[in-house]
Formats: structure tokens, sequence, C-alpha cells
């Protein structure tokens, strides 16, 4: 029989065991995953108010966390907006404005300069795994590929778009523009089964979203024969379950809802209700998207890891009604437009025990913010010789901070420029032979911006005009423009 000193000194060892086990568990790396979603608009969730489209996954994320209703990103396209997303700041700061499309993707000089530190590089060095699965769009070319951009995985593709099935589009719902239907006129063609549907609404055809842009795996082309939804949700599963035992940063970049409107037939007929196919399939593809989200979400809980990640949920910017049919009610406009349906966006995160459950914040946040919270809580240093510009969210969600993120929001995209100051916001959209000249809008009291106070209220106008041109100056110009001239060899090299 063991004394009672040898009895005291096993307790002893025990008790240190037991103390050093759980300091190592409270001292662990948090993960974070930002989800992405593609021209997914303000109205088009449940949780935002969309009664037509059932998205509990997506939901969940804000009944488990807080629901962002001013969350905005900092451009109203997809490449501009990731390039701020990724490196917490203006991309205008670093001359990267425009989106390119199609072959441009291909130009050297098209791309999210080489000098930037993403998320990604910075997490890497404090001490995380990091993945990349889905759209990247910040550069085609070799220098710019994720994998030199901090990412350890990369599954998905390098441009702005892509088929989730190629022709001849087998097991899907597939709608595609088209400028002039088969055999001639306008209007919509369908196919004997209605499963292909050509319409000339938008006035031009769909882009060759797959030329020369193939799926890649490790900086390798791979033939993928699933949706591509479900292939990206069945890589990130994969991540997960494959690092759940260090500290990862996994950034699942869908590019659901984005065009072309492709949806696979067994969620097409569970919207049979709904009578527009335009409508049925971006329905389709949502409800797809969001039984992904849960599968994600699922795989965190699987893996014991709820309590220990940071889970982001945005869209990286508003939908193109006409082209998608979805909704950013009830803000005016949409991908494109500076107006608030081009920037503000869902936008939700979750971390049980750490941030409140079930809460809505109500301040303007912005995209930037994502990696300014994930280096924090990462404990992460970051380049000094950079401006940030985003904040650290922890606090003002915990109310250990009362004041408000941000008092200024920048945005500019060639011509179309705006600012948010408080609750005013100045702006100019010159599109379509729309207003040229700067407009004022009180977002307190004219959320859809109806009202154009630029008249009415001279001094606040010359109050934020001289906000924007104090931002801007900041800036530089743009690297890459689309419109403008390519630079030969020697000038891109000065």
């Amino acid at each position: 029989m063991r004394n009672s000193k040898q009895i005291a000194l096993i307790a002893l060892i025990a008790l240190v065991l037991s103390s050093a086990g759980s300091t190592s568990a409270a001292e662990r790396l948090p993960n974070i995953v930002v989800l992405l979603a593609d021209d997914l608009g303000y109205g088009e969730l449940g949780c935002q108010g969309n009664e037509q489209i059932p998205t509990p996954q997506i939901d969940s994320i804000a009944g488990k966390g807080v629901r962002f209703t001013q969350g905005y990103v900092t451009a109203p396209f997809c490449s501009a907006s990731r390039a701020g997303l990724l490196t917490g700041r203006y991309q205008t700061r670093f001359g990267f404005e425009f989106n390119p499309i199609g072959a441009q993707n291909e130009d050297p000089d098209a791309g999210l300069p080489v000098g930037e530190k993403t998320l990604a590089d910075v997490l890497v060095d404090a001490g995380y795994v990091t993945g990349l699965v889905g759209k990247w769009h910040l550069g085609g070319t070799a220098r710019y590929q994720p994998m030199r951009r901090g990412f350890d995985e990369f599954f998905g593709f390098l441009h702005e778009g892509h088929y989730f099935t190629p022709p001849p589009y087998r097991n899907t719902t597939t709608w595609l523009r088209r400028k002039v239907l088969p055999g001639g006129g306008e209007g919509r063609w369908r196919s004997s089964d209605d499963r292909l549907i050509y319409s000339t609404h938008m006035g031009n055809t769909e882009p060759d979203y797959d030329a020369d842009n193939p799926i890649y795996r490790a900086g390798q082309p791979v033939a993928e024969p699933e949706y591509l939804t479900d292939a990206f949700t069945r890589e990130a599963v994969d991540f997960i379950e494959r690092n759940a035992d260090k500290p990862f940063f996994l950034y699942v970049a869908y590019n659901a809802v984005h065009s072309p409107l492709q949806a696979t037939n067994a969620y097409v007929d569970k919207f049979a209700h709904i009578e527009d196919i335009q409508r049925r399939i971006f329905a389709a593809m949502l409800a797809n998207l969001d039984e992904s989200v849960g599968s994600i979400l699922g795989k965190l809980r699987d893996e014991k890891l709820e309590r220990d990640t940071l889970v982001f949920f945005l869209s990286d910017n508003g939908g193109p009604t006409r082209e998608l049919t979805s909704s950013n009610l009830p803000l005016r406009d949409g991908k494109g437009s500076v107006f608030e349906g081009g920037l503000r966006v869902p936008f939700m995160a979750q971390w049980p025990g750490r941030l409140p459950a079930g809460e809505t914040y109500t301040e303007p946040v912005i995209s930037l913010d994502i990696f300014a919270t994930a280096a924090a809580v990462a404990d992460a240093p970051l380049p000094k010789s950079n401006q940030y510009d985003g904040v650290d969210l922890l606090p003002y969600l915990t109310e250990k901070r009362a004041s408000r993120p941000h008092d200024r929001l920048f945005w500019r995209t060639g011509s179309r420029t705006a600012i948010r100051v408080g609750d005013w916001k100045l702006l100019k959209n010159p599109r379509r032979s729309a207003n040229p000249d700067w407009q004022l809008y009180n977002l307190a009291d004219d959320l859809a911006e109806q009202r154009d106070l630029s008249k009415t209220e001279p001094s606040k106008r010359r109050e934020l005009v001289a906000a924007w041109e104090e931002l801007n100056i900041q800036m530089s110009d743009p690297v890459w423009n689309p419109r403008r001239p390519k630079r030969n060899s020697k000038e891109r090299t000065k």
C-alpha cells in the first residue's frame, strides 16, 4: 500500500500535469475561417429578411454570433474588394483599383502588387497553416498565384469566374446570356427539357469564364468532376480535418452566386414553386451554398473546434440584380455602384464563448476589419512600414469600447467614388448617363439614398468634399487600368 507521502506526491504531479494541459489549451492560437460569397445581395439571406429562400446554415452564424447591419466592403466589384479584404488596407493605397476580366487576368500588371503582405503571409509567420479554397481573382500570372502570397495550400481558379459544371452541363439547369438567340431573335430560348435557357435581356453573351482558367491544386491544373460549390466544400472540409491539430487560417472564396447561373437539377427541383426560371436557378445556387457553409460549420463541431474558431461570413460586393435576380433591398442599386447596394453586404461573425450570441451590431464596419481582428487574435506582428485601415472589432463587440470603429470610410473606383462620415455619405456615381456631380445623403434618415441633399446642405457638402480630398491625396494612382494603353516592359520595371 502507498503511504500518505506517496499519495500526496502523485496528486501533486497530477495537478501539475493537469494545469500544464489547461495552460496549453488556453494558449492555443484560435483558428480563423473566412467564408466569402460572390455577388450575394444584401437582402438575400433569411437573417437579412428574405422569406423566399431558406438559408438556415448561414443564418446560424448570426444566431451564434454577431450580424453587422452596416457591414461594408472596399469596392463594389470582385477583385478590388478582395485586395482590401486580404491586405487590411484600402487597395487604392497601393494602386489596385479596377476589375480584370477574361484575358485581362493574364496581364502582368493586373494583380495584387507583390510587395503587399496578405493576411495569409502574416498568419504563416505567426504559426498558422493557411489554405485558400475557391476564387482568387488577384492576378492570373505566376508571380501573383496564392501559394506565392502566403497560402500553404490552394484549390481553385485564378480568374473572375468559372462554370460550375462545364459543357454539356450535365445534371444542371443552366441559364446563359446571349446577344442573339439560337436561330435569331431576342427574348428567351428554352431547351425541350427546360434544363438550358438562353436570354438576351442583358444585351451580351456569357463570358468565356473557363478559357485558360483551369481548376488548380497546389499550382497544377486538375480535372474536377463535381459541381464546383460541392467541390470547394469537399476541399474545405478536408483541410479542416487534416489540420485540426494545429492552428489554421482557411479562406473559402466561393464563386456562388456569381454567374453563370447554373445549379444542380436536384436543387432546382426543390424550388419548383418559383415560377421565374431565372430566379429559381438563383435560389437553387444559394441553397446549395447555404448547405455547403453548413458542412464546414459541421466539420468544426465534429472536430470539437467550434469554440476555438473565429468565423467570418460576408459577400465580396452587392448583387447584380438584372444578371442574377439578386436583391439588395432596401438599399439602392447594386454591383458596380457606390450607392449602398454596391458596397453594403451581408456580414457576420461567430466565436462561441468570445463573441455575444444572437446580437446585431449597428455601427459601420468594413471588410478591412477582418484582417485587423485576425491579426490581433493571432498576436501576429504587422509590417511597420504599412498603414493599415482596419480595426480589431473584438473590443467593440464585447463592449470594451463604446465608440464607433470608424469615423470615416472611403471608396474610389475610377470616376465612381464616395466617403462616409458619421451618418453622412457623399458620392459620385456616373453610370449610364447618371448624375456625374457630387451627391449627398443622410443614411440615418434616407437608407435608400433617394433624397440628394447636396443643394440644400452646402456646408455639409463642402465638409465631406474636404474630407474626401484629405483621404484621396493619401492614395496612389492605379498601377493597372483596363482603359489605359499597356505600358511597355521598360516602363513596368521603372
